[in-house]
């Protein structure tokens, strides 16, 4: 049966495609992943599969992804797209094909003044034609969408230039959707600017974001700033209505809010939709919705559901397809001040106002954890967000120079004081009783240079005014480590931590001994006691355990490290309640060997061990079925080849 409905669906995604029809109906931006300066600034691990998972049961079918794919590469003069990159984005397809669901590549270059460069035309022919050699052979559900939200030209420039960048997608790829739109901002009202394409593979999108003072009042990156704009309803009510702001008179938001009586209601957001429906018609093209919402923090969520119920409800009455902006963060999906957890903390009103499913919700208790956990192997740990501050250095978190193991260690160079490492636990951690567990900070750590000094420590939450971020600090200096570009063990318990202070608002605060180990709101690497200029520090396998066990791998030349070949070894979901997928890729006919080990290195269990062609695999581990009783813990999957090439991740149970 199963087999049965994968094929009617593939059909289904087939006869659209071959048709011209847009094949996706619904669904969200997944924003805040891809839109980093660089590649090696992407936190991977931020969504993993079991999001795409969580996103396709309320009913979506598409995930938009913004990239800032100028960012991605090389720059001038070859725009050369990063292998490290095009790994992570691979992974992301892989996903989405295995869900069936559809997945826009969007240009989501950030830099302004990207449509504004003399060079925007060069730039895009060389960044579409490599994407599109890369993904040409990918299934039906990944679409290119060319530039979000091209501005600063008109749109019979854009036009002609958004043409150059369909000629060099054609090039390579004949199949895949691609989708363009107008200029100012990809506004509804350019859409009939546009020329006249024949690529008959086309989808046309616009965002939507009327009355704009509605829907961004809070924004400080609007011109001017509405940081102070507050409470505007939606339907406009004269009883409610807000005056304008001080520092917004005379203003263009001041216009807007005089004659927001005339623009805030639903028959003026239908007229404004209906200069898209009528392109639509016009031309009998594919029109697609890519960008709707309203800003969380200074909106009222009542007036915001409604907004979003009634300009969801237009554009599927109208056959506009669409992906609301966003998931999480400032116009997301879930509960405003939340943990945006899925399993918790869903606006379930707003859901229903865009007429999905409902996810059962749950009331989040922080408990305290009870086993181990890590911070940072090849990524940074699963609901943990980079909270760094640079502060003059730079950090790589995919840094291939020596890793003791697995493929990647952190690189963290050439740093002010004070700047930081940052690691932030979402939700908050509860470390009280591991830490009466006698459980420990474990890392690896090398360096280039004597007289090197930072602090390892933990933030607590502040609660309230009255209390401040307090701290608790380990100091490493030359006495504890020898810094000689070899690996060194660290394993402290988190009883050795002592008492820090805090800095908060500007000021600094003595030790009082209130840290509380019950809300940790991160940990960090910092630059404390001095510069860290012309210094290097590596970082590995930084994680809370309860077993010294960490091992340094020493090759002939000294360095600690411990071969990998690329196999985009991961697991999902983890940690691991009772089952999990294990995915890799092999590049060439091997004996594979995938296995579990405690982190004392016995074996617990052999998944595979087998000869399997070239591909990519996923194996349905059950972890209540091995022969060895599995008690929660962290344990390390490791895949091995015939040659010893070794993939290695950590697994929470």
């Amino acid at each position: 049966m199963r087999k049965i409905t994968l094929f009617i669906v593939s059909f289904i995604v087939f006869f659209y495609t071959m048709q011209g029809q847009i094949p996706f109906s619904r669904g969200v931006n997944l924003t805040g992943w891809f839109q980093t300066s660089n590649a090696r600034q992407i936190q991977f691990s931020k969504y993993t599969k079991k999001d795409f998972q969580n996103i396709k049961s309320l009913g979506c079918d598409v995930i938009r992804l913004p990239i800032n794919l100028f960012g991605m590469t090389s720059g001038n003069p070859d725009y050369t797209l990063d292998p490290l990159f095009l790994e992570f984005l691979d992974e992301a397809v892989n996903w989405a094909e295995e869900l069936q669901m559809h997945l826009i590549l969007d240009n989501h270059s950030t830099d302004d003044l990207a449509s504004k460069n003399p060079d925007l035309e060069s730039i895009l022919v060389k960044v579409w034609t490599q994407m599109a050699e890369h993904f040409s052979n990918r299934s039906q559900y990944i679409s290119f969408e060319i530039m979000n939200e091209p501005n600063g030209i008109t749109t019979q420039t854009w036009g002609e230039i958004q043409q150059k960048a369909i000629n060099a997608i054609r090039a390579s790829d004949k199949s895949h959707f691609i989708i363009v739109g107008g200029a100012s901002w990809n506004t509804y009202s350019e859409l009939s600017s546009l020329p006249y394409y024949t690529d008959t593979k086309l989808i046309y999108t616009f965002h939507f974001y009327d009355p704009f003072v509605f829907t961004h009042q809070g924004a400080t990156w609007s011109s001017p700033s509405m940081a102070s704009l507050a409470n505007v309803p939606f339907p406009y009510n004269a009883s409610t209505m807000p005056s304008t702001p001080s520092d917004l008179v005379g203003t263009w938001i001041e216009s807007a809010l005089n004659n927001y009586k005339y623009d805030g209601n639903v028959a003026k957001v239908k007229s404004l939709i209906d200069l898209a429906v009528n392109f639509k018609t016009a031309r009998n093209a594919n029109v697609y919705c890519g960008e709707f919402g309203v800003y969380i923090p200074n909106s009222n969520d009542a007036d915001r559901v409604f907004w979003y119920s009634e300009v969801r409800k237009y554009l599927e009455e109208k056959g506009i397809p669409w992906t609301t902006w966003d998931f999480q963060n400032g116009f997301g999906l879930f509960q405003k001040g939340s943990n945006e957890l899925f399993d918790y903390d869903v606006n379930i009103p707003l859901i229903n106002a865009l007429g999905l499913n409902s996810p059962p919700q749950k009331t989040y208790t922080l408990r305290p954890d009870s086993v181990g956990f890590p911070i940072y192997t090849d990524f940074i740990g699963e609901k943990i967000l980079e909270s760094s501050n640079l502060n003059g250095g730079s950090i790589d978190f995919y840094s291939s120079e020596n890793p003791n193991n697995g493929k990647r260690c952190l690189l963290w160079r050439d740093c002010n004081q004070y700047g930081t490492v940052g690691f932030d636990f979402q939700p908050d951690k509860d470390l009280s009783q591991l830490r009466g567990n006698t459980y420990a900070l474990s890392l690896l750590v090398r360096g280039n240079s004597s007289n090197t000094s930072f602090d390892l420590r933990f933030i607590d939450t502040k609660t309230g005014s009255a209390d401040h971020p307090w701290r608790m600090n380990y100091t490493i200096n030359d006495s504890k480590i020898t810094w000689d570009n070899k690996w060194h063990k660290l394993y402290i318990p988190l009883t050795n931590f002592y008492e820090g202070g805090s800095w908060d608002t500007g000021n600094w605060y003595n030790p009082i001994g209130a840290f509380d180990w019950k809300a940790v709101d991160r940990f960090e690497i910092v630059s404390e006691q001095g510069s860290l200029s012309g210094k290097k520090l590596w970082f590995d396998n930084i994680q809370i355990a309860n077993m010294d066990t960490a091992k340094i791998y020493e090759n002939s030349s000294g360095i600690s490290i411990l071969s990998q070949k690329n196999t985009n070894l991961s697991i999902s979901p983890n940690p691991v309640i009772n089952n999990a997928e294990i995915s890799y890729t092999i590049y060439k006919n091997e004996d594979i060997d995938i296995s579990i080990y405690n982190l004392s290195g016995q074996k617990i269990e052999t998944i595979i061990n087998k000869t399997q062609n070239a591909g990519t695999y996923t194996v349905d581990w059950n972890r209540t079925n091995t022969s060895k009783s599995l008690k929660s813990g962290v344990y390390i999957c490791c895949l091995k080849t015939k040659n010893q090439n070794i993939s290695i991740k950590l697994i929470l149970i």
